[in-house]
Parts: C-alpha cells; structure tokens; sequence
C-alpha cells in the first residue's frame, strides 16, 4: 500500500510571484489503493462487496510544501481509515461510495476544496454447492474489473463509471481493406478476419442526473457486449464508435463515454510447409506489439469539461 502526490490541472501558481520565480504548482495528496472488504451478515445469507480505494485531496497545502508545516494536512492513514469507517455503514455502488467520500472531507475540513477519488470494484458470486447458490462461499466473477471516478471542486461533483479488461472476440464478420499502402506495409488486406479486444471504457454522468448506479452499469455491460457482435466491423474504430452510440442513445443520463481498446491481433498460420491447408481455422495470437485505438463518443453540441477528466488518466 503506497502513498501518492500528484499533480493537477486546477490549481494556480502565485499570482504575485516575479516572474520566472520557482514557485509551487498544482497538487493532490493522499492514501492509494484502500483494499477494503464489506460483509453484510445480518442474515445468513451474506454479501460481499470488494474495493480498491484511491482518495487524494486538493485544497491549501502550500504550507505542508513550502514551510514544513503540517497542520493542514490530513493524514493519510487518517483517509485510509475513513474509507474503512465509512464501509461500515455498506458500500452500495462504487460510486455513490466515493461521493460520500467526497461530500466527508470537503466538508469536514475548511481548507480541502476539492479532490480525487477512484475505485475499482471486484465481483463475486455464489458457488453453487449441491445445486444451490450457497448462503456463504463464493467465487470470483473474472470477465471485467469496474471502475469509478468522482472529481471534486467546491459543491461541483463529476461522476465517472466505467470497466476494463473486458476481453472480447469474434471469429468472423470483420475485416480490414482499403488502407493507404506504401514501401513498408506488409499487412495483406483481409474481408474475414479474428476480431479481439480487450475494452476498457469511461462514461461521465450528467451533472445532476439521477442515477441507480449499479442497474447502469449492468445496461452499459450488455449494450456494449451486444453491440460487438452486431454488424460487419470494417475496422476496430467502427465497431467502437458503434458501442459508444448504442450506450448513449439508450442512457441520456451519460454525456460522453471513452475508449481505450487494443486489437488483439491473431494471424492465420502458414501450414503449407507442412503439406497442411489452413481455412482460416489455425491462428497465432500475438500479444504485441498491437494497435491501440482510443476515442470519445459525445453527443453533439456538448461542453467539453475537461477537469473532469485530467486526472483520471482517461484515454483520450
């Protein structure tokens, strides 16, 4: 378990510093990566929830940096142990876990104004012994990794969901022709081809929006699993921007989603040397180098809000 400092895009330099002056920049501190477990046993019958917690603060610490003086900083066992405290009471969605977070330590500290708060959430699920999901063991669920993200500045709070390693493929309806072609391209031009992903993906919330954080969640998973299969993909970034549209036509409570997505490439094997024909059924899975295609699908006409994503490492 490590400690963080970071930079940020929100804070400013001195004002009243000459210029040229060595001055102290944007800065966020606190506690990563906060694995905290949640059983709930009041019947017997229990639950699980699994977080990994990251909560940094922004706010007036110049003091901390600039003269050695601490009394302005809230220790960062301190928010490892709220995070503990807080789980307590249950976790719910991840989301709505680090919101809570976030309205504890801007309100409870004058000179904290705002902050970064991520999670990612494991899954479980029942083992099923003799037939039945049993009350109290359980197995975990492996497809994807869920992520949360709320941003803080004074009362505005951004709210990002999102999952990664979503690991996707089809053996069919892809292909990849008509690309420009010089001295160096070796790559042959192909109309049936292994199509494989690996999807990590970020959506950010209306400011405001009413949100079951949880039932969204589980919509996105399916749209963006469903939408894969659908239609021909002529290239990665048209099945990606297909997914993000389908999300976003049926969630109008999500403003923009982003991508992050390798092509898994798979190459069909030369067997002719070994007196074999190879009908697209052999194939070597190279592990790299790969193509990395990452976009933002958003809905026309809408505010880019970039604080909401400078810290996030979100992709693009």
């Amino acid at each position: 378990m490590t400690d963080t400092l970071t930079t940020s895009s929100t804070a400013a330099a001195d004002p009243t510093a000459e210029p040229g002056a060595i001055v102290l920049g944007p800065n966020q501190y606190g506690k990563a990566e906060v694995r905290v477990v949640k059983v709930t046993r009041d019947t017997d019958r229990h639950e699980i929830e699994d977080l990994n917690v990251t909560s940094q603060l922004r706010g007036d610490f110049a003091g901390a940096h600039l003269d050695g003086d601490n009394s302005h900083v809230v220790a960062t066992d301190t928010q490892k142990n709220t995070v503990f405290a807080f789980a307590r009471d249950g976790v719910g969605s991840p989301e709505a876990f680090l919101l809570r977070l976030a309205d504890h330590f801007i309100g409870s500290f004058d000179w904290v104004t705002g902050g970064r708060w991520l999670a990612e959430s494991y899954a479980w699920e029942r083992i099923v012994a003799h037939g039945q999901p049993h009350d109290h063991s359980f197995v975990r669920k492996g497809q994807e990794i869920r992520t949360a993200a709320v941003i803080a500045d004074g009362d505005t709070r951004h709210v990002i969901a999102g999952l990664k390693d979503l690991t996707v493929l089809k053996t069919t309806q892809s292909g990849f022709v008509g690309y420009p072609k010089d001295r160096y391209t070796t790559l042959q031009e192909t109309t049936d081809r292994i199509l494989a992903t690996s999807v990590a993906t970020r959506w950010r919330y209306q400011p405001g929006a009413e949100v079951d954080f949880n039932a969204v969640y589980d919509s996105v998973k399916a749209i963006l699993l469903e939408t894969f299969t659908e239609r021909y993909s002529a290239a990665l970034q048209t099945t990606l921007f297909e997914m993000g549209q389908a999300v976003l036509e049926a969630h109008p409570e999500i403003a923009e989603i982003r991508f992050s997505m390798p092509n898994k490439h798979h190459f069909v094997v030369d067997l002719e040397p070994f007196g074999l024909d190879n009908p697209n059924e052999v194939f070597y899975a190279s592990d790299r180098s790969y193509g990395l295609i990452e976009a933002t699908v958003t809905r026309e006409g809408l505010a880019e809000v970039p604080e909401a994503w400078a810290s996030t490492g979100a992709f693009c």
